[in-house]
Protein backbone atom coordinates (compact mmCIF):
# COMPACT_ATOMS: atom_id res chain seq x y z
CA UNK A 1 0.00 0.00 0.00
CA UNK A 2 1.12 3.27 -0.62
CA UNK A 3 -0.22 6.71 -0.97
CA UNK A 4 -0.25 9.50 -3.33
CA UNK A 5 -0.46 13.14 -3.99
CA UNK A 6 -4.11 14.59 -3.59
CA UNK A 7 -4.96 11.85 -1.11
CA UNK A 8 -5.89 11.98 2.41
CA UNK A 9 -3.09 11.29 4.86
CA UNK A 10 -3.06 8.44 6.96
CA UNK A 11 -3.97 9.44 10.61
CA UNK A 12 -1.53 8.08 12.96
CA UNK A 13 -0.94 8.22 16.54
CA UNK A 14 2.33 7.44 17.77
CA UNK A 15 5.17 8.18 21.25
CA UNK A 16 7.90 10.63 20.20
CA UNK A 17 10.76 11.73 21.94
CA UNK A 18 10.82 13.36 25.52
CA UNK A 19 7.78 11.06 26.49
CA UNK A 20 5.82 12.93 24.22
CA UNK A 21 3.09 11.54 21.61
CA UNK A 22 1.87 12.87 18.16
CA UNK A 23 -0.98 12.45 16.19
CA UNK A 24 -1.59 13.57 12.91
CA UNK A 25 -5.56 13.87 13.91
CA UNK A 26 -4.29 16.53 16.24
CA UNK A 27 -2.85 19.13 13.80
CA UNK A 28 -5.63 20.05 11.89
CA UNK A 29 -5.63 23.54 10.57
CA UNK A 30 -1.66 23.52 10.57
CA UNK A 31 0.76 21.99 7.66
CA UNK A 32 3.07 19.13 8.33
CA UNK A 33 6.68 18.03 6.94
CA UNK A 34 6.26 14.54 7.79
CA UNK A 35 9.91 12.79 7.01
CA UNK A 36 10.14 8.57 7.44
CA UNK A 37 14.39 7.66 7.72
CA UNK A 38 15.47 4.37 8.20
CA UNK A 39 17.61 4.58 11.69
CA UNK A 40 19.03 7.65 14.36
CA UNK A 41 22.82 7.64 14.37
CA UNK A 42 23.63 7.02 10.75
CA UNK A 43 25.52 9.39 8.46
CA UNK A 44 22.19 9.92 6.07
CA UNK A 45 19.61 9.99 8.90
CA UNK A 46 21.82 12.20 10.95
CA UNK A 47 22.64 14.51 8.05
CA UNK A 48 18.57 14.92 7.38
CA UNK A 49 17.45 15.46 10.78
CA UNK A 50 20.32 17.78 11.85
CA UNK A 51 19.32 20.16 8.33
CA UNK A 52 15.62 20.03 9.09
CA UNK A 53 16.85 21.13 12.98
CA UNK A 54 18.66 23.57 11.82
CA UNK A 55 15.78 25.08 9.21
CA UNK A 56 12.45 24.37 11.47
CA UNK A 57 12.82 28.62 12.13
CA UNK A 58 12.00 28.57 8.72
CA UNK A 59 9.16 26.43 8.56
CA UNK A 60 7.60 27.90 12.02
CA UNK A 61 7.83 31.19 9.92
CA UNK A 62 5.52 29.17 7.57
CA UNK A 63 3.12 27.98 10.38
CA UNK A 64 4.69 24.16 9.22
CA UNK A 65 5.56 21.66 11.33
CA UNK A 66 7.89 18.85 11.42
CA UNK A 67 7.92 15.35 12.16
CA UNK A 68 10.51 12.81 11.76
CA UNK A 69 9.72 8.83 11.90
CA UNK A 70 11.83 5.74 12.19
CA UNK A 71 11.28 2.42 13.16
CA UNK A 72 13.39 3.18 16.78
CA UNK A 73 12.08 3.08 19.75
CA UNK A 74 11.57 5.98 21.82
CA UNK A 75 14.65 6.09 24.28
CA UNK A 76 16.97 5.49 21.09
CA UNK A 77 15.45 8.79 19.55
CA UNK A 78 15.79 10.65 22.84
CA UNK A 79 19.57 9.56 23.17
CA UNK A 80 19.47 10.35 18.96
CA UNK A 81 18.47 14.41 19.95
CA UNK A 82 20.79 14.89 22.70
CA UNK A 83 23.48 13.85 21.03
CA UNK A 84 22.94 16.10 17.85
CA UNK A 85 21.15 18.61 19.47
CA UNK A 86 18.36 18.21 16.98
CA UNK A 87 15.17 20.80 17.25
CA UNK A 88 12.59 18.26 15.53
CA UNK A 89 10.01 15.74 17.05
CA UNK A 90 11.11 12.09 16.27
CA UNK A 91 8.00 9.59 16.38
CA UNK A 92 8.56 5.66 17.17
CA UNK A 93 6.41 3.12 14.89
CA UNK A 94 8.06 -0.31 15.94
CA UNK A 95 4.93 -2.24 15.15
CA UNK A 96 5.76 -0.66 11.80
CA UNK A 97 1.76 0.48 11.05
CA UNK A 98 2.14 3.74 10.06
CA UNK A 99 5.26 3.09 7.98
CA UNK A 100 3.47 0.79 5.97
CA UNK A 101 -0.06 2.55 5.54
CA UNK A 102 2.38 5.25 3.96
CA UNK A 103 4.13 2.59 1.65
CA UNK A 104 7.57 3.49 2.94
CA UNK A 105 8.20 0.26 4.83
CA UNK A 106 9.69 -1.76 1.90
CA UNK A 107 11.74 -4.14 0.71
CA UNK A 108 15.50 -3.46 0.39
CA UNK A 109 18.33 -5.46 -1.13
CA UNK A 110 21.74 -4.64 -0.45
CA UNK A 111 25.44 -6.71 -1.66
CA UNK A 112 22.57 -9.05 -2.60
CA UNK A 113 20.57 -9.82 0.25
CA UNK A 114 17.36 -8.88 0.83
CA UNK A 115 15.85 -7.37 3.51
CA UNK A 116 12.97 -5.28 4.59
CA UNK A 117 13.38 -1.55 5.69
CA UNK A 118 12.07 2.09 5.35
CA UNK A 119 12.70 4.09 1.97
CA UNK A 120 13.89 7.72 3.02
CA UNK A 121 10.40 9.60 2.05
CA UNK A 122 8.89 12.54 2.63
CA UNK A 123 5.36 14.16 2.86
CA UNK A 124 4.17 17.69 2.94
CA UNK A 125 0.84 17.28 3.89
CA UNK A 126 -1.16 20.87 4.20
CA UNK A 127 -3.61 22.25 6.95
CA UNK A 128 -6.10 19.73 5.64
CA UNK A 129 -4.67 16.42 6.02
CA UNK A 130 -4.02 15.92 2.74
CA UNK A 131 -0.78 14.94 0.80
CA UNK A 132 0.27 17.84 -1.73
CA UNK A 133 4.03 17.05 -2.25
CA UNK A 134 5.62 13.49 -1.82
CA UNK A 135 9.26 12.83 -2.16
CA UNK A 136 10.68 8.80 -2.32
CA UNK A 137 13.71 7.28 -2.58
CA UNK A 138 15.12 10.78 -1.27
CA UNK A 139 18.59 11.98 -1.65
CA UNK A 140 19.68 14.09 1.33
CA UNK A 141 21.52 16.66 -0.21
CA UNK A 142 19.47 19.53 -1.00
CA UNK A 143 16.16 17.73 0.25
CA UNK A 144 15.50 20.24 3.19
CA UNK A 145 15.82 23.20 0.73
CA UNK A 146 13.57 21.52 -1.63
CA UNK A 147 10.47 20.77 0.98
CA UNK A 148 10.73 24.30 2.40
CA UNK A 149 10.35 25.17 -1.11
CA UNK A 150 7.17 23.12 -1.26
CA UNK A 151 6.35 24.71 1.98
CA UNK A 152 6.16 27.89 0.77
CA UNK A 153 3.85 27.42 -2.05
CA UNK A 154 1.21 26.41 0.39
Amino acid sequence: MTVQEGEKAPDFSLPTNGEGSFSLSEQKGKALVLFFYPKDDTSGCTKEATEFSIRKPDFDALNVSIIGMSPDPVKKHDKFIDKYNLDVALASDEEKTTLSAYGVWVEKSMYGRKYMGVERSTFLIDKDGTIVKAWRKVKVPGHVDAVLEAAREL
